[in-house]
């Protein structure tokens, strides 16, 4: 039965706008993206079939565009659709950390770092550029390393601070492993940025690191 058929107590799309989206299942979410199912399937079917086979939306929206278009009913244009609204996504954390922006909100960081660098196959070193009253001037990302470790050169750091007049820099990176737990060569290098950016009186005032499921704040730790 098409979703058209059914109580409009029972679809997706007149249950957001009567409760909120933020009521409905994750198959319900795909489906009002999806917005057409095939012969015999409707929209929601898809959705489901499509989180099961890919073990949850994280899996989902992290394959390829070849490897979506060939599971029956999701074409190019609704791997467009779903792929704009994930990067829709990205772009409203993002106008968080906007230029000129005071960075109030360790929440609102932490979800953009997330969305920013959990998913990458290798460690991106990255670091927000802050005026003295904590304003974004800018999001950088300034060194890129293999799936291990990334080379971090407090030299460049320095540099590209000096470059932005920022007053303060919170630097971030991800551990593809997906375990957040910083690691000695993690301490190391905050050390080293933090004495680094004071003798040119820039403060460091935090070092994330992102994980699969958690962002640790060295500075929460006491560790910056």
């Amino acid at each position: 039965m098409r979703i058209a058929d059914w109580p409009q107590t029972e679809r997706p799309r007149e249950r957001l706008l009567a409760h909120g989206a933020g009521t409905l299942s994750d198959a319900e979410l795909l489906a009002i993206l999806l917005r057409t199912g095939t012969r015999g399937r409707s929209a929601l079917d898809i959705a489901r079939s499509l989180i099961n086979e890919f073990g949850g939306l994280r899996g989902l929206l992290e394959s390829d565009a070849e490897t979506l278009c060939r599971t029956p009913g999701l074409g190019p244009a609704k791997y467009a659709q779903v792929h704009a609204a994930l990067e829709l996504a990205r772009r409203h954390l993002r106008e968080s950390l906007t230029r000129g922006k005071p960075l109030t909100s360790p929440q609102a960081t932490r979800e953009y770092l997330r969305a920013a660098l959990r998913d990458r196959p290798h460690e991106v070193f990255c670091a927000l550029m802050l005026d003295t009253r904590h304003r974004v001037i800018a999001f950088d990302e300034l060194f890129t390393g293999t799936i291990d470790s990334a080379h971090v050169h407090p030299r460049v750091v320095v540099e590209k601070a000096l470059a932005r007049r920022a007053a303060a820099l919170i630097v971030a990176h991800n551990h593809p492993s997906g375990v957040a737990e910083p690691s000695q060569a993690d301490l190391a290098i905050t050390r080293r940025l933090r004495d680094a950016l004071g003798l040119v009186d820039i403060r460091l005032l935090d070092h994330f690191i992102v994980g699969d499921c958690e962002v640790v704040s060295l500075a929460e730790r006491g560790l910056v």
